[in-house]
């Protein structure tokens, strides 16, 4: 969820794979400048000037890993606006999860989530009896996760911190890393880290949005500042090489529209599911190591967006009223390639409380809470949270059934709603 290791400096372009260390990297998508996903402004900074970076899509031919540089400032997941606790859907996904959890570490067995952001996951573990503690430098949001009853160490990770936590709280018996892999920028040292917090019989899970499925569903949203990594499963089982776990089971979740849970451990502590092979050779038949598999989605990507704004001025050349559904970090990838501004979308409604009265990145869209619906009733939301399409369709039944429509942007933008 956040970045855990700190931010460095690193070139504009890598001219290495964060994961095998490969430099046979491919650049196939360009999409400009952006400010960073997550930096919602306030009124009052909508006149200052504000930084952006290129933000350059390139992938490892050799592990399929899916990268961009670094280039968020320094220490700005201290002050982090995205909780998962917003979508329903994560509340169930979390649920399970920490049964996986407690089954994998035993009783009395200690838990660490690093990327604890509000402590929805390791709530339902700690409510379940399991001893629990959350890593994370976003001192604003600790509260949140204290008040469900997981304490946080409010720092990035690192293995100098992960020795801190073991001299106080001994080792873990399970280290968890949920959509939190995707942000560090030094894989290598995060895994240190991990080595040194983890019992020597103990399990690493980590989820990931699946690069396979990235690929094929033409995600690329899935690419900011902050997901400076998506990662195969390959690339996972090389890192593993490189620092002395291995990948011994995976599953493939719904979540985020196509997701591994990843289970690593030491060499031997584990056979090795035949699902890891099967996921490889999945991985393989979709082409994350080919030139020409990464052309078309460069390809793919680049008519979703002239179909969008297209759809989008004839709509609003007709006089509709046009939302946005979602301010998520994807969705602010999609606003600032495809230059949707409040030229095109009047406003975003989101669910997070944390996000109302601020505007969206780089393209200054106001958010607003989801009751700015029922209050103006826009004749199309434009679904930046398209991954929760189902949760968010079924919220609004009644903007539905009153005649409202949704645009869903990806794979390809196509209009939904009762005729």
């Amino acid at each position: 969820m956040n970045d855990m290791t700190g931010p460095a400096a690193r070139p504009s372009t890598l001219v290495h794979c964060r994961t095998c260390g490969s430099d046979r990297l491919k650049l196939f998508l360009a999409m400009g400048d952006h400010p960073p996903a997550n930096m919602f402004l306030r009124p009052e900074e909508l006149d200052q000037p504000h930084k952006a970076w290129p933000l350059n899509a390139q992938a490892c031919l050799d592990c399929g890993l899916i990268q961009v540089a670094d280039q968020v400032p320094a220490d700005y997941y201290r002050h982090y606006l995205y909780v998962p606790s917003g979508a329903a859907t994560m509340h169930d996904h979390f649920s399970g999860l920490a049964d996986v959890l407690m089954d994998r570490a035993g009783k009395n067995g200690l838990i660490v989530d690093i990327g604890c952001n509000d402590g929805l996951m390791l709530g339902f573990a700690a409510k379940k009896g399991a001893r629990v503690l959350g890593v994370d430098p976003a001192a604003n949001i600790a509260p949140m996760a204290e008040a469900r009853g997981v304490p946080v160490h409010i720092a990035y990770f690192s293995p100098r911190v992960a020795a801190e936590i073991r001299e106080t709280h001994g080792p873990a018996a399970v280290i968890s890393a949920t959509n939190t892999f995707n942000h560090i920028d030094d894989l290598t040292g995060f895994v240190e880290g991990v080595m040194t917090l983890l019992a020597d019989d103990g399990v690493f899970v980590v989820e990931v949005p699946w690069a396979k499925e990235i690929i094929e569903k033409n995600q690329f949203d899935n690419v900011y500042h902050e997901h400076i990594s998506e990662l195969s499963l390959r690339s996972m089982v090389e890192l593993g090489k490189r620092t002395g776990l291995e990948v011994v089971d995976v599953d493939l979740l719904p979540v985020h529209a196509g997701s591994l849970r990843v289970f690593m451990r030491r060499p031997g502590k584990e056979p090795v599911s035949d699902r890891v092979t099967d996921f490889l050779a999945q991985e393989d038949a979709a082409g994350v190591r080919d030139t020409a598999a990464y052309d078309r989605f460069g390809e793919r990507a680049q008519e979703a967006k002239r179909d969008l704004l297209a759809m989008l001025d004839d709509l609003k050349g007709k006089g509709a009223r046009i939302a946005g559904y979602g301010a998520p970090a994807k969705g602010n990838t999609i606003l600032n390639f495809y230059n949707i501004g409040p030229d095109r979308l009047d406003y975003l409604v989101d669910r997070n409380p944390l996000k109302h009265g601020t505007y969206s990145p780089g393209m200054q869209i106001e958010i607003r809470p989801v009751e700015a619906i029922e209050d103006e009733t826009p004749d199309y939301l434009l679904v930046l949270a398209w991954n929760f399409f189902d949760e968010i369709r079924s919220q609004l039944a009644d903007y539905e059934a009153a005649g409202g429509r949704f645009i869903v942007p990806l794979p390809t933008p196509k209009v939904i709603g009762q005729d």
